[in-house]
Parts: C-alpha cells; structure tokens; sequence
C-alpha cells in the first residue's frame, strides 16, 4: 500500500478503565502497515443544542469535527447501554452530523466490548441503524463483539484473547479494503 490510511477511533465510553478504550489501542497495536490510528477524546464535547449552535459551534467540536474530516474512516468501539447507543456517542455524532457534515460516506468499522454474553451486539445493530442517517457507510463483516470483556484483558487494559486480537485484525484489514474502494 502506498498511501497511509489515516483512521479515527471512537470510544463510546467515557470511563477510565473501559474495555471499548482498551479495545481501540489494541486495534492502535494491531493496525496493519501504512495505517495510522488515532483516538479522539469526546469527553469534552457539550450535549448536543442549537442555541449553543448558533452562538457558535464550540472549539471542542469543531476539533472533532476536523479530525473527522481529516480521517479516510473511523473505528467505533462503543458499550451497549440499555440496548442502545451511550448518549456521549450519539451526542458526538450528532454534533458531527451539522454543518460540514464530515461523516458523510466515511467508512465506519464498529466493535463493541461487554462483560455479558452478548458482547454488545444490540449496541451495533442500533449505530448501524443510525448510520443511514448520517451516510456513514459500516463494515459489515467482520462483526467484532467482545463478550465476557473483563476476562479479555489485562488488568492494564491490554487485550490478552488471540480469538479478539485476530478478528480485530480482519476487521481493521476490511476497512482497509472497503476504505480503498471507496476512494476510487
């Protein structure tokens, strides 16, 4: 590959020890040669209003925004909160959704990290339903559902499970793939 492909990781998690977190550097450490992966911190960002909007698009998200931009895709590793999306993910990307719109046909792989034994897949089935709003065109396979989370790392976060590390591998060399094809 000649060109870098440049990916935005996305945590749907805000807390400090988070699997999600955990899962996108082992994806940083897994990336394959010529990708770069850089994570974005959404902690920042205010929840999502138009008067605020109109007052000025904060400088926080119009960061994110840019680094959105600036990505040829994005890799989203987000915990399932009551079957659903968590409000720091939605918030963010509804904030990117606005003016400039940099989602628009970006090329999105989805993991999903869960202590319980479903991994998170109602999480993903949500976000994709989402994606048809906002244009973002998901990987469909490899789906990457990390169940039992808490006994696939380490207690420094490090992903320790080959099954995890491997289908993170594929996931990351299909979006390579589907990232290439939508650039021609």
């Amino acid at each position: 590959m000649s060109e870098v492909i440049k990916i935005l990781g996305i945590s749907g998690s805000l807390r400090r020890n988070s699997y999600n977190s955990a899962a996108l550097k082992a994806a940083q450490e897994l990336q394959p040669e010529g990708v770069i992966i850089e994570i974005a911190d959404i902690s920042q960002i205010p929840f999502f209003n138009e008067d605020l909007e109109a007052e000025g698009v904060p400088l926080v998200v119009e960061e994110f925004k840019k680094n959105i931009a600036e990505a040829d895709a994005l890799l989203i590793a987000t915990p399932e909160y009551n079957y659903s999306i968590p409000p720091v993910l939605k918030n963010a990307l509804d904030w990117a959704s606005r003016a400039g719109k940099p989602l628009d046909g970006k090329p999105l792989g989805i993991i999903s990290a869960s202590t319980g034994m479903f991994g998170g897949a109602r999480v993903q089935y949500h976000l994709r339903q989402v994606c048809v709003g906002l244009n973002l065109q998901p990987l469909n396979k490899p789906e990457v559902f990390i169940m039992n989370a808490h006994t696939k790392f380490d207690k420094s976060g490090a992903l320790n499970d080959e099954f995890t590390r491997n289908a993170i591998s594929k996931l990351l060399q299909g979006l390579v793939i589907k990232t290439l094809q939508l650039k021609k």
